[in-house]
């Protein structure tokens, strides 16, 4: 860590700790174009692209942020080309098998959310796996979006609570927002307090559609390879200095 950065190991003295989101999610935008910027591979901006999301997850656990929820495969990202998305495969289920045994270490409680069922058979097992081994974890919940997509998991909540009217065992009556969110992928997960968005693009991306109603939304064109601890503590100091009146007064 360079003595600049030293500076951010722990909460800065003018971020007010009693007001911090409680949940961060983040849309990793721009690790393509970091690369291609610099004459390089896209697979090299991935590759960096993870170390980012790793010093993110760290520094939400050292300023006491107990949830992260990351973006890392949408269901439009089959639409790459091949080469890109074998990459992406492969590189997820490395990056399970070699960072395991550190989350486990630092007591991350790691989910995955999205239609898994679709994924490679390797990379399914290296997920439940990773799951169920950081299950019982007290620390940072951390969950990884992988081939998700927001109006799937709308259709697909909508479609399981069809199933339990058809069968009697509710009424359309009993349908609230509570019975829904708990047919979403996310069921159980604390709504986001703020979204992040990297590379300066401005939309949602099919992400996290129902959960973000009231979240906070920062967009920084920072590519997302370049988001760091400084980079954090400014989405966080905009955060602190807006006024949530969730459509009230």
């Amino acid at each position: 860590m360079t003595k600049f950065h030293a500076a951010f190991e722990k909460l800065p003295a003018d971020l007010d700790r009693n007001r911090l989101p409680k949940h961060v999610a983040v849309i990793m935008d721009g690790n393509g174009r970091w690369a291609k910027s610099r004459g390089m591979p896209r697979f090299i901006g991935h590759q960096k692209g993870v170390d980012a999301l790793k010093n993110l997850l760290r520094c939400c656990k050292d300023w006491g942020i107990p949830a992260l929820t990351a973006y890392a495969f949408s269901t439009e990202n089959w639409g790459r080309p091949t080469e890109e998305v074998e990459f992406l495969m492969t590189l997820f289920e490395r990056v399970l098998r070699l960072e395991l045994q550190e989350m486990m270490k630092e007591n991350v409680k790691l989910r995955f959310v999205g239609n898994l069922v679709s994924l490679p058979k390797s990379l399914q097992e290296e997920i439940y796996k990773s799951m169920e081994a950081t299950a019982n974890n007290q620390g940072i919940e951390f969950t990884v979006a992988t081939n998700y997509g927001g109006r799937e998991e709308i259709i697909q909540a909508t479609r399981a609570i069809a199933q339990l009217v058809r069968e009697g065992d509710i009424s359309p009556d009993d349908i609230d927002e509570n019975l829904f969110e708990n047919h979403l992928y996310t069921a159980g997960l604390s709504s986001p307090d703020l979204l992040i968005r990297s590379s300066g693009e401005m939309r949602l991306s099919n992400f996290l559609l129902w959960q973000i109603a009231y979240a906070e939304i920062y967009v920084t064109p920072v590519m997302w390879p370049d988001f760091d601890r400084l980079q954090f503590y400014k989405a966080l100091l905009a955060y602190q200095q807006r006024d949530r009146r969730f459509g009230k007064l």
